[in-house]
């Protein structure tokens, strides 16, 4: 089993990382900085808000089997609708949104059927919510929510799987300390449903434990 985790120097990623090493897995973990992956883990640098070079930094991947998109940023710290940061915006919507998106592309050529794609969301991106605080983050998961859902209806008959996952409030320097989860648990949690997915859950929103949710 070959996995590729983004944003894997820290946080749920670099548990997961860890995790999958564990499991006897080939890791491939994307860093911003040199050396910052977990020991054992082949190193990709690479900087999320640049697009066009996810497939460059990519290109010598081969047979993958999973993708998770994990790497992702709160945003700017004005991100009021009545007081935005729309720069801040911008590239909060590059990193969560577009990246996701660009590194899917980046690894199809090294992945055949039976493949799996992964995203990390957010129960903020959750649509029955009306709440209006970090809307750059909000918004940037609502929308990687439906890209991924077109992305699984386009790679169904290639037969490989797209699904989207909420990891709930997680400790980790996003989530602060007095976030619920554990990120040992969340990563182990994600990776069990990695290793399990299959065609028939392509396009579903899964909180890291397994359980269906509404978008």
């Amino acid at each position: 089993m070959h996995i590729v985790i983004t944003g894997a120097a820290r946080g749920i990623g670099r548990n997961m990382a860890v995790g999958a090493l564990a499991r006897g897995w080939q890791v491939t973990a994307t860093v911003r900085q040199a050396g910052d992956a977990p020991v054992g883990a082949a190193e990709l640098v690479a900087d999320m808000r640049d697009l066009d070079s996810l497939a460059r930094v990519c290109a010598g991947l081969r047979k993958v089997n999973v993708l998770i998109n994990n790497a992702g940023i709160i945003g700017p710290a004005r991100q009021a609708t009545l007081d935005m940061d729309f720069a801040g915006f911008a590239e909060t919507l590059a990193v969560n949104t577009l990246a996701p998106l660009a590194m899917a592309q980046a690894v199809l050529p090294a992945m055949q059927a039976g493949g799996r794609i992964l995203t990390i969301s957010s129960q903020m991106a959750w649509m029955g919510y009306a709440k209006s605080d970090r809307i750059a983050y909000r918004a940037s998961k609502a929308a990687v929510n439906k890209v991924m859902q077109g992305l699984a209806t386009d790679l169904r008959p290639r037969g490989i799987a797209v699904l989207l996952i909420d990891p709930g409030w997680v400790r980790t320097d996003m989530g602060g300390p007095e976030a619920e989860e554990d990120p040992e648990s969340v990563a182990s949690g994600v990776l069990d449903l990695a290793a399990r997915l299959d065609i028939t859950q392509t396009g579903q929103f899964l909180r890291w434990t397994g359980e269906q949710r509404e978008f």
